[in-house]
């Protein structure tokens, strides 16, 4: 693919309180070998309360490629990527998170894959910066199973997601009113309307773990709540609220990410911490669960 013919693209990177996760993302974007000319940066603060707006203002001073955009009203990531997308001028919209990195021709290698398919999921590898924690290893081993995702359940998390603009023309954007989830019912609605989806296995994005057990609780706790609100919101697509769905696909305890097998321990010490985590999820599923029979018997 040509410099000439490349479609023009808008990264959009939700972010919180994340002053050095967004530098750290935005140092890789701005080396990014895409043609410049063709690419916008859209970092959305979505209510920071630190330094994390300063740090955006600064790359954008420098680099005329990064605008600010900021969502104040809705608290929320998927109200953050709507509100990029609402500015965005781009063919493709490309979303990643705050706190991740890439290599220089990642975006070169994502957008050549939607030439074969609009909606397309990338690799994603997990990096372990500081001190390698049980919490750490276990995320490592389980977290992000994007090819697993986009086979069984139609969707690619959104830190690591293009999708071309005529797709969210046609099916609409992010649902802002789910709090976890929104990037599932979001894909399982562009395969619903008969579009192509595609792992990009070439392109790699890197994602810290999450390191501790309460980083891991947290997660899952969120996700539960927004497992329910699907329901709530979609019981015609997800099933009505009272019924957990099955627990998503995960990447294989088999192995320790290089092909070699996991000790027998270590991969019965990650079978039960997955089956606590799912308990944690259920947690999450049936507190928001508790809020909606609450809000219907009103």
């Amino acid at each position: 693919m040509s410099d000439t013919v490349r479609p023009s693209v808008s990264v959009v990177v939700p972010v919180y309180n994340d002053p050095e996760g967004i530098r750290d993302t935005l140092s890789t974007l701005t080396s990014q070998t895409y043609p410049s000319d063709r690419l916008e940066i859209l970092p959305v603060d979505n209510g920071s309360t630190d330094r994390t707006r300063d740090v955006i203002r600064q790359f954008a001073a420098e680099y005329d490629t990064i605008e600010l955009v900021v969502e104040d009203e809705i608290q929320g990531s998927y109200a953050a990527r709507n509100a990029g997308i609402e500015v965005s001028t781009g063919d493709v919209l490309a979303f990643v998170d705050a706190d991740m990195y890439a290599d220089d021709d990642w975006l070169v290698s994502a957008v050549e894959a939607t030439a074969d398919a609009p909606y397309v999921g990338c690799n994603v590898e997990l990096v372990v910066d500081g001190e390698e924690t049980l919490a750490a290893e276990f995320d490592a081993q389980t977290a992000f199973p994007v090819e697993r995702y986009l086979r069984h359940q139609q969707y690619a998390p959104t830190c690591c997601l293009l999708v071309r603009r005529s797709v969210v023309e046609d099916v609409g954007a992010f649902d802002p009113r789910l709090v976890s989830g929104g990037d599932s019912e979001f894909g399982t609605r562009v395969a619903d309307a008969g579009y192509a989806q595609s792992f990009a296995a070439d392109a790699t994005l890197y994602h810290p773990v999450r390191d501790s057990f309460g980083s891991l609780v947290k997660k899952e706790l969120r996700v539960g709540r927004g497992l329910c609100q699907r329901q709530e919101v979609y019981p015609e697509r997800f099933g009505r609220p009272g019924i957990p769905p099955r627990p998503s696909g995960a990447k294989s305890a088999e192995d320790d990410g290089d092909g070699a097998p996991l000790p027998t321990p270590k991969r019965m010490l990650f079978d039960a911490l997955s089956a606590s985590m799912t308990g944690v999820r259920a947690l999450g599923y049936y507190r928001e669960y508790a809020r909606y029979v609450r809000g219907n018997a009103r």
